[in-house]
C-alpha cells in the first residue's frame, strides 16, 4: 500500500492503517463488560450502573423485544436525551440484528413523522416529556410498537415511575416494566455481516427534507477503532480503570454515538451522561470527578465552560485531559487559551455519511489553528475541482473535499437519487470547499453552498424559508446565517410582508418555533419591501450576505 503523505505527521503510536475485526457494533461493549464488570458503565447524576448491571439489563431488552416481535433489519427509533436509558436501548436494538434510527427529542412533530414514515419504523422508545407531540403521530401512522420510560427512572431517589402514572395508552409498555418481567440474558442468536446495517443517521438535505446516512456495523466498527487510536497519546497513559468521558454532546447526534458513547465501550470508559446542556449544571457534575479522561465537544461549548466566572475555582487546567472539537470551527484565542491551560486538544472534521470522521489534528503532534487537520488512518482523501467534480486541485488552490474508505456511508435510507449525488465510485462528495497547505493539512474555505453551523448544529436555509413561507402574512422570504459570537453563527430572516399587512419580529420568531427544532428559528428578523433577484427572479441569497459583512466591517 503506498504511504499517504499525511502519514508523517500521525503521532508516534497512532497505527497508519487498522485491521478492523469482522464484528457487530456493539462486540465493543462485550470486551468492555467481560474485562471489568464491576466498572460503572455509567455515571447519571451520581447513579451508576456497572458495565454486567447495563449487560444485563441490555440482554433482558432485547429478550423482551424480540418476544414482542422486533426482528433483524427492523428499524427501531431511539427518540430519547443521553441518560442509561439511550445506551440500552441502542446496544438491546443492534443484539436483534435491528436498525437503530436517532431521533432527536427536540424534532417537531412534523420532522419526526417524517423520519418515521419514511424508516417504515415499527418500534419507538421515548420518554416522557415529548409524549404530548408523540401520541397523535403514533396514532397516524399506527406504529406497532412504543415503550416509554421516564428519564429520571435511573437516577437514584426519584423512584421508578409506572405505566399508570405516565398514563400510557393501551398496549404500549413502560421501559422498566419490559426489562424487570423477563429474566431471560442470553445473547439473541442472530446471523450477522459486517455490511448489515446498524444505523440510521439523519442529516439535513440539500432539498430541505433530512436524509438518512445508513451506516453498517463495519461502519462504527471502523469509526470506533480510528477515534479510539487517534487518542492514543494521551489515553493510553490513563489505565482504563480510570477512563471516563464527559458525554454533553447528544448520543442521537453521529458524533456523540461514536465518539462519546461507542468510543467508552472500547475504552472500558465509564460515560458521565448529561442529558442537556445547563451550565451550571454541568459545572457541578464536572466538579464531581477529580479527573476527566475525555471531553468532546463543540466550540460553543467549550467557551461557555471557560469563560464562566465558576471555571476558576475549578482548576479545569488539572481537570480536563483531552479535548476534542468538532462540528464548527474553534476561534483562534479560545484554542490559545487551552493550550495556556496545559489541555491536550485536537479539532476535526466529519459527517454523519463519513460515521462522524475524517480528518483530525494530531492530539500532540502538529497543530495548525484554523485547520480540520490530517485525515485518519484508512480515510483517503482528495480535493477536486469544484466544477468537474473529478480533477484534483494543485496545493493552495481550493477543491470540494471528496472522501473513500470504511467510514463512508452506504448510501441514503431509500433515496438513491441523493444517494447517486453524493456517492460517485465510491467517494463521497461533501460539498465542502478546502484547500491543503504544504503538510498537506486542511482548511475549510467555503461550505455546501448555504449551510449554517449554530452551536454545533448543521442548519439548512432553505428549511427555514419553507416555514417562513408558511406564515399568512409573508410574501417573500430568505434567510442565511450571520456571524455570532457565542454560536459560531445565528439565523437571520429577510421577510417581505403581503400589501396590507404588518407584523413584528418576535411573531414572525414565534411562528417559526411551533414548526421547527428551537436551534433552528431565526433570532433576527429584517423586513424589507424587495428582496435582491436575479433575471429569473431567483431570490440572491448572496447579495444579502455580502450587505450583512459590509454592515460588520463597519462596526
Amino acid at each position: 500500500m503506498e504511504t499517504k503523505p499525511w502519514h508523517r505527521h500521525y503521532d508516534y503510536n497512532v497505527p497508519t492503517t487498522i485491521r478492523y475485526p469482522r464484528i457487530a457494533a456493539q462486540a465493543f461493549f462485550e470486551l468492555a463488560a467481560g474485562t471489568f464488570p464491576d466498572k460503572p458503565a455509567t455515571n447519571f447524576y451520581g447513579a451508576e450502573i456497572t458495565f454486567w448491571q447495563l449487560r444485563e439489563q441490555m440482554l433482558r431488552m432485547a429478550s423482551a423485544l424480540g418476544k414482542l416481535g422486533v426482528k433483524k433489519g427492523d428499524r427501531v427509533g431511539v427518540h430519547l436525551p443521553n441518560c442509561p436509558q439511550f445506551v440500552i436501548s441502542y446496544l438491546a436494538t443492534l443484539s436483534l440484528g435491528a436498525i437503530v434510527v436517532n431521533l432527536n427529542p427536540l424534532s417537531s412533530a412534523s420532522e419526526l413523522k417524517f423520519i418515521m414514515e419514511t424508516t417504515g419504523m415499527e418500534t419507538l422508545i421515548t420518554f416522557d416529556m415529548v409524549l404530548p407531540g408523540v401520541r397523535p403521530i403514533v396514532k397516524e401512522l399506527q406504529i406497532k410498537r412504543v415503550v416509554v420510560t421516564r428519564v429520571t427512572d435511573y437516577i437514584t431517589g426519584f423512584g421508578v415511575s409506572t405505566a399508570k402514572e405516565l398514563d400510557l395508552e393501551e398496549g404500549w409498555r413502560h421501559f422498566s416494566a419490559l426489562i424487570e418481567g423477563t429474566s431471560e440474558t442470553r445473547l439473541p442468536r442472530i446471523p450477522f455481516s459486517p455490511g448489515d446495517p446498524a444505523l440510521i443517521q439523519f442529516t439535513g438535505g440539500t432539498t430541505g427534507l433530512p436524509k438518512g446516512a445508513l451506516l453498517t456495523h463495519a461502519n462504527i466498527v471502523a469509526a470506533t477503532l480510528q477515534a479510539s487510536l487517534w487518542g492514543n497519546p494521551t489515553i493510553s497513559i490513563v489505565p482504563p480503570e480510570k477512563r471516563n468521558v464527559l458525554s454533553v454532546i447528544p448520543y442521537f447526534h453521529v458524533y456523540g454515538s461514536i465518539v462519546c458513547m461507542n468510543w467508552a465501550f472500547f475504552s472500558c470508559a465509564t460515560q458521565i451522561l448529561v442529558p442537556r446542556f445547563e451550565i451550571e449544571e454541568l459545572l457541578g457534575i464536572i466538579g464531581n470527578f477529580g479527573k476527566i479522561t475525555f471531553f468532546p465537544a463543540v466550540p460553543t461549548l467549550i467557551t461557555a465552560i471557560i469563560n464562566h466566572p465558576r471555571a476558576a475555582g475549578l482548576n479545569l487546567d488539572r481537570r480536563l485531559g483531552l479535548l476534542n472539537s468538532g462540528a464548527a470551527p474553534m476561534p483562534v484565542e479560545l484554542i490559545e487559551r487551552i493550550q495556556d491551560m496545559g489541555i491536550y486538544f485536537s479539532e476535526g472534521y466529519g459527517l454523519s455519511e463519513s460515521t462522524s470522521l475524517g480528518m483530525a489534528n494530531p492530539v500532540l503532534g502538529m497543530k495548525k489553528v484554523g485547520s480540520i487537520g490530517i485525515p485518519f488512518p484508512d480515510n483517503d482523501v482528495r480535493l477536486v475541482d469544484v466544477e468537474s467534480g473529478t480533477n484534483e486541485v494543485e496545493p493552495g488552490e481550493p477543491g470540494e473535499i471528496v472522501m473513500k474508505g470504511p467510514l463512508i456511508m452506504q448510501g441514503y435510507w431509500n433515496n438513491p437519487t441523493e444517494t447517486a449525488g453524493q456517492l460517485r465510485d465510491g467517494w463521497l462528495h461533501t460539498g465542502d470547499i478546502a484547500q491543503a497547505d504544504e503538510d498537506g493539512y486542511l482548511f475549510i474555505v467555503d461550505r455546501k453552498k448555504d449551510m449554517i453551523i449554530a452551536g454545533g448544529f448543521n442548519i439548512y436555509p432553505r428549511e427555514i424559508d419553507e416555514v417562513l413561507y408558511q406564515c399568512p402574512k409573508v410574501c417573500e422570504a430568505v434567510s442565511l446565517g450571520i456571524p455570532d459570537d457565542y454560536r459560531g453563527e445565528t439565523v437571520k430572516a429577510f421577510v417581505v410582508l403581503k400589501p396590507g399587512e404588518t407584523a413584528t419580529e418576535k411573531e414572525i420568531i414565534d411562528f417559526c418555533k411551533q414548526k421547527l427544532t428551537k436551534y433552528k428559528a431565526p433570532t433576527i428578523v429584517e423586513f424589507r419591501d424587495a428582496l435582491p433577484k436575479s433575471a429569473v427572479g431567483k431570490i440572491l441569497r448572496k447579495i444579502l450576505r455580502q450587505e450583512e459583512m459590509e454592515k460588520l466591517k463597519k462596526t
